[in-house]
């Protein structure tokens, strides 16, 4: 980011997310996560990048992630750059849209969501 861009408000560069996570940035990856969900539990992770609770929240969970031995199906959505994907989630599985958001699903249904600080690992193991 140049010196002008960090004054006047450029476009920041979103930070790499760890390795664990697979991103949904279409239909065809939510179709993918759903279809995954009839062979074992997932979870989507729905972030607003603008957001400093959000970001705070992603971190913590993160941070619960790395301490695991086996890292659970998780699935992360970028809402502001992917929001058609976002809305299609909430009509599909119908649920309402919160963010952060930590959607758990099996087979094919939502069996726990939570948002801000009730998002914990504890619901994906």
């Amino acid at each position: 980011m140049s010196f002008f861009d960090k004054i006047f408000g450029g476009k920041e560069e979103a930070p790499e997310r760890k390795s664990f996570w697979k991103k949904i940035e279409s239909s065809e990856d939510l179709a993918k996560a759903i279809e995954a969900s009839y062979h074992h539990k997932i979870a989507i992770f729905k972030h607003s990048t603008r957001c400093f609770i959000s970001s705070t929240v992603l971190k913590n969970f993160e941070r619960e992630i790395d301490s695991l031995d086996h890292k659970p199906d998780l699935y992360y959505l970028d809402l502001l750059e992917h929001r058609l994907i976002s809305n299609k989630i909430a009509e599909d599985l119908g649920i309402r849209h919160e963010s952060p958001q930590l959607i758990i699903i099996e087979d094919g249904k939502v069996v726990d969501s939570s948002s801000h600080e009730d998002i914990s690992i504890s619901q994906v193991i």
